[in-house]
């Protein structure tokens, strides 16, 4: 792909974001891949080129919906939080963590999470603009974050005990 500058991003940061995003809303690499490659392709058809990362993570997401949708996928949620975590044990070092370690615990969450967890933690997208980026409200929003990183911390804790 050319590296032409795009809205103050290189196709390639375009690519390597977009990329990192349908991550976060699918936690499998191919899927990840499949989605970013099609969203671009149909960016490229449409208007020739990618505009900025906004409009790229608009047909992404949109493209992870149809397909779970055609999917008609059924995510169970527990309604209790389950066990709290001692307070002692809480406070996880982030540079103690490595990247795999985070992988199964980030897998672990419902794609809503990730998605907002990812947007509001790595984009630094507030829950505005995470709202309207993804439709939600933005106490939704809040909370989404808010789960994901309890139900990581939790993982992250337990890992650490055991």
């Amino acid at each position: 792909l050319p590296h032409a500058m795009m809205g103050g991003m290189k196709d390639r940061d375009l690519l390597d974001a977009g990329f990192r995003y349908a991550l976060s809303l699918t936690a499998r690499h191919q899927d990840a891949e499949d989605l970013v490659q099609e969203a671009w392709f149909r960016l490229h058809r449409h208007a020739g080129k990618v505009s900025g990362k906004s409009i790229l993570f608009t047909t992404i997401r949109n493209l992870f919906v149809d397909q779970y949708r055609r999917d008609r996928l059924v995510v169970f949620e527990p309604l209790d939080d389950g066990p709290c975590v001692p307070a002692e044990i809480a406070d996880v070092s982030a540079a103690a963590i490595a990247a795999h370690d985070l992988e199964g615990p980030l897998a672990a969450l419902r794609a809503e999470e990730r998605e907002a967890l990812f947007l509001n933690l790595v984009e630094g997208y507030s829950a505005e603009e995470i709202g309207g980026l993804t439709g939600r409200g933005r106490g939704t929003v809040l909370s989404l974050v808010h789960r994901a990183k309890l139900k990581l911390r939790r993982a992250l804790t337990e890992d650490a005990v055991a």
